[in-house]
C-alpha cells in the first residue's frame, strides 16, 4: 500500500528519562527527510496537548537547538498521564484531520502505547488514513516483546553508581540500609544495583524484586543472617513489593489515570521496613533508609551512550517504517541479536510489532534473571553490563596492620 502524504505530530508521555528527547529528535530528522511528510508538528503534553490544540512546529527549530535538546534529560515537548475516553479520541481526531496529521508518533511506555492503539483503532473506523506508532520508553523496562527499553540503561547506570557510593558509605560507617528504587511490577532496575558489587562483601548484600513474593519475616531473618555475617547491611527493595496475596507492602490511595497506584516519590516503604527492623532486631541499631524517587529517571550526566544512541535509533526507525507503505501502525521493540545468550558479543536489532503486543500489560524480570527471593543470576549482570557501559572506579586500602604495643584487655 502507498503511503499516504501529509503532516506528523510527535507527543511524549509517561515518566521522562534522560534519553527520551534523543527519540524525538530521531523522528523529527527522519520526519523532515521523509518525501512523505510535509511539516512536523509537537503536541506540548501529548494527548492532552492534541485535545486542547496545543501544538509548536518543529520544523522551524536550528539543528544546533534539536541536537542540544537531544542531550537534555526529561521531556522536552512535556509529558502526561492521561488515557483518553471514547469522546476524547474523537475530539482528538478531528484536531489530526484539521491540521492534515497522516503520521502520529507517540513516545512512552506501555500505557502510552494503549493510547496509541485507541487512537488507531478510532482512525480505522472513521477510515481516517493516519499512521499511528508507539515509539518506546520506559525506565521500567517492562514492555514486552523489547530486550530492554530506551531509558532503562541510563537509569540502570544511575542506580549502579548511587550503590556503589552507597556501599562505601555504608563500609565508613556501618549499620542498615534500605535503598527503595523504582520498579511497580517489575524488578529490572532494582536489579541493576547488583553492578555495584566489586568485593566479596560489597553491597547490596539483599536485592528484593516484585517478581517474588515477600516475607516479612524472611526479609527479617535475611537482614540478621547479613549483618551478623558481615558487620553491616545495604538493602535495593522495589516499591512495588507486595506480599503472597499480592497485596503491597507500602499501599497508596493514589492513582492515575491508567489505574497505576501512586508509589514514587514517598519515602513509606522505607520508613516502613526500617522501623520494622528497630522492632524486631533492636532500636539500638544504625538504620537508615532513602527512596531514590524521581532522580532515578532524570540525573544529568549519567546517561549510557548505548541507550542515547538507541533511543535516537527508534525514534528514526519509527518514522522509516510508517512511511514505508507496509505498515499502518505499530510500535518499534529493541531486540538483541543472540537473543538470550547474553555472552554474546552485543548488537541492538529493531523491529516493528502490533500494538496491542506492548499495551497495556508489563514484562516482569525472568525467572532465570533472579537467583532464589533476594538475589539477581549472573545471567543477569551478563545481560546489563552491554546496555550500562563503564562505571566509576572504587577502591580499597590494604588496611596493612601495625602490631599493637599496648595491652587492652581489662
Amino acid at each position: 500500500m502507498a503511503a499516504p502524504v501529509g503532516n506528523a505530530l510527535i507527543g511524549q508521555s509517561g515518566g521522562p528519562t534522560c534519553v527520551i528527547n534523543q527519540s524525538l529528535v530521531g523522528i523529527v530528522e527522519a520526519a523532515l527527510a521523509s518525501k512523505q511528510i510535509k511539516s512536523v508538528f509537537g503536541a506540548v503534553h501529548g494527548i492532552k496537548g492534541v485535545l486542547e490544540e496545543r501544538l509548536i512546529d518543529l520544523g522551524r527549530e536550528s539543528k544546533a537547538t534539536l541536537e542540544a535538546v537531544a542531550s537534555t534529560p526529561c521531556a522536552a515537548l512535556r509529558s502526561v498521564r492521561k488515557k483518553p475516553t471514547r469522546e476524547e479520541c474523537e475530539r482528538a481526531m478531528a484536531v489530526f484531520k484539521a491540521h492534515d496529521m497522516r503520521y502520529f508518533f507517540y513516545i512512552g511506555g506501555n500505557d502510552t502505547a494503549e493510547t496509541a492503539n485507541l487512537l488507531n483503532e478510532l482512525a480505522v473506523a472513521e477510515r481516517h488514513d493516519m499512521h499511528v506508532f508507539h515509539v518506546p520508553k520506559t525506565i521500567d523496562n517492562d514492555l514486552r516483546v523489547n530486550d530492554h527499553c530506551p531509558g532503562f540503561p541510563s537509569a540502570a547506570k544511575f542506580v549502579a553508581s548511587a550503590m556503589l557510593g552507597d556501599n562505601q558509605d555504608n563500609r565508613s560507617l556501618p549499620g542498615i540500609k534500605i535503598d527503595v528504587i523504582m520498579g511497580r511490577n517489575a524488578g529490572w532496575l532494582t536489579a541493576a544495583s547488583a553492578l555495584a558489587r566489586r568485593a566479596e562483601d560489597d553491597g547490596p548484600h539483599l536485592i528484593y524484586c516484585p517478581e517474588r513474593n515477600f516475607s516479612i519475616d524472611a526479609f527479617i531473618g535475611d537482614v540478621d543472617r547479613v549483618y551478623k555475617k558481615v558487620g553491616r547491611c545495604l538493602i535495593a527493595v522495589s516499591e512495588g513489593i507486595h506480599d503472597a496475596h499480592g497485596k503491597l507492602i507500602a499501599e497508596s490511595k493514589e492513582v492515575d489515570s491508567h489505574g497505576n497506584t501512586q508509589l514514587s516519590g514517598s519515602g513509606a516503604l522505607g520508613d516502613q521496613l526500617a522501623a520494622l527492623i528497630k522492632q524486631r532486631l533492636g532500636d539500638k541499631l544504625r538504620v537508615r533508609a532513602d527512596t531514590f524517587g524521581y532522580l532515578q529517571r532524570s540525573f544529568a550526566g549519567v546517561v549510557s551512550e548505548v541507550d542515547a544512541s538507541e533511543a535516537r535509533e527508534v525514534g528514526r526507525t519509527a518514522v522509516r517504517v510508517a512511511t514505508s507503505g507496509e505498515f499502518p501502525h505499530g510500535s518499534i521493540a529493541i531486540l538483541r541479536d543472540g537473543g538470550a545468550n547474553y555472552r554474546a558479543p552485543y548488537r541492538a536489532l529493531y523491529e516493528r510489532t502490533e500494538l496491542k503486543n506492548v499495551a497495556k500489560d508489563t514484562r516482569p524480570m525472568e525467572a532465570e534473571l533472579l537467583r532464589g527471593d533476594n538475589d539477581v543470576a549472573p545471567a543477569f549482570l551478563d545481560y546489563l553490563r552491554p546496555l550500562v557501559g563503564k562505571l566509576p572506579e572504587t577502591a580499597r586500602l590494604s588496611d596493612f596492620a601495625v602490631a599493637k604495643r599496648l595491652s587492652l584487655a581489662t
